[in-house]
């Protein structure tokens, strides 16, 4: 099922999306806007941001006039607050319909929505599921999770409306996984991955990339959102790590390098870091290897397209495996950029 948020399609084949959420507050819409361009700018694909008073939806106009990426408002509680959002142009609404109301609440929003032809996400999280459903499984389960996700979608589809994004988040990244997987088994509508509250930077990307990565190998996801508590542009260099491991972003130079040991007679650490500083803007399908000798060079990365192998104060050049020159260590970077543009 395809589903547009804006100009950007999800789903139904098309490119897994990259989210991110802004972390200052609407109503301050020229930090918001310069925030939102600079997701844009680092490649984030949609973004989102926290609706939770009038002066927060009144500015959504101004913000979208400014702004190119499409936008999500992220509403609780108040429905009339997405339907200030929707007037104003908002290319879709995150909201739990349980949340807002009475149901009549609930299908003012979807008969807005679907007359604005925009896309609704139901926003599911382990810890405010409804309280039946918590008395019901005892715990937060991966079941209770997809049951609540479930019963929103039924309310939706009773107002004939479909365009329906889920995401069932956790902080437990294992319970995230199963959810994941039996919502998959349970609907065929899009799903939003990530892992909520993952922490900081390198503790997120590490429980995000065993979160989302494992369902994106699986074929399960849409679109993602690595949540870091840091800059909301890190959480787009992270999405685009994990996709890039996978093979499913964009075209970008991946560096594959050796973990260093005694054999190595050459700055290694320093090499590597620079050269994959270096080429992280380069839009080009190759694989770098920067590799500390002889004996983890030409053999083990023979599948990439070129590649450096250390000696003593030198290293050795090849290419798909083939040796074709020898350059000295100061030298090493600068090579093989030049030698990756020339691709």
């Amino acid at each position: 099922m395809k589903i547009s948020i804006g100009n950007i399609k999800i789903g139904d084949g098309e490119k897994i999306a990259v989210q991110s959420m802004a972390n200052v507050p609407a109503r301050e819409k020229a930090k918001i806007i310069r925030q939102i361009n600079d997701l844009d700018r680092a490649g984030c694909d949609i973004v989102r941001f926290a609706v939770p008073d009038e002066e927060s939806a009144k500015a959504v106009y101004d913000i979208k006039s400014k702004t190119r990426v499409p936008l999500v408002a992220d509403i609780h509680f108040d429905y009339r607050l997405a339907l200030m959002c929707i007037e104003r142009g908002i290319d879709k609404v995150r909201i739990n319909p349980g949340n807002i109301g009475s149901e009549e609440n609930a299908k003012k929003v979807l008969l807005a929505a679907k007359s604005a032809k925009i896309p609704i996400r139901i926003g599911v999280n382990g810890g405010s599921l409804e309280k039946e459903i918590l008395n019901k499984y005892g715990a937060i389960t991966p079941e209770g999770m997809v049951e609540s996700a479930v019963r929103h979608i039924r309310l939706m589809e009773k107002y004939d409306f479909h365009d329906i994004v889920v995401s069932i988040k956790s902080s437990d990244v294992k319970k995230t996984i199963s959810a994941y997987r039996l919502a998959r088994e349970t609907f065929d509508y899009p799903l939003h991955l990530g892992v909520t509250e993952a922490g900081t930077y390198t503790g997120g990307l590490v429980k995000s990339a065993i979160g989302i990565g494992s369902l994106l190998a699986d074929g399960i996801g849409e679109t993602i959102r690595v949540s870091l508590t840091d800059d909301p542009v890190r959480e787009v260099e992270a999405a685009k790590l994990i996709l890039s491991a996978l093979n499913m972003g964009e075209k970008t130079v991946q560096v594959i390098s050796c973990p260093t040991c005694g054999r190595t007679k050459i700055n290694l650490i320093d090499i590597a870091e620079k050269v994959t500083e270096s080429v992280k803007d380069i839009k080009k399908d190759v694989t770098v290897a920067v590799m500390g000798c002889v004996v983890n060079g030409p053999g083990e990365a023979k599948d990439a397209d070129i590649g450096i192998a250390g000696g003593d104060g030198c290293a050795i050049l090849f290419k798909k495996g083939e040796i074709v020159g020898k350059i000295s260590e100061n030298r090493i970077v600068q090579t093989l950029i030049d030698e990756i543009k020339k691709m």
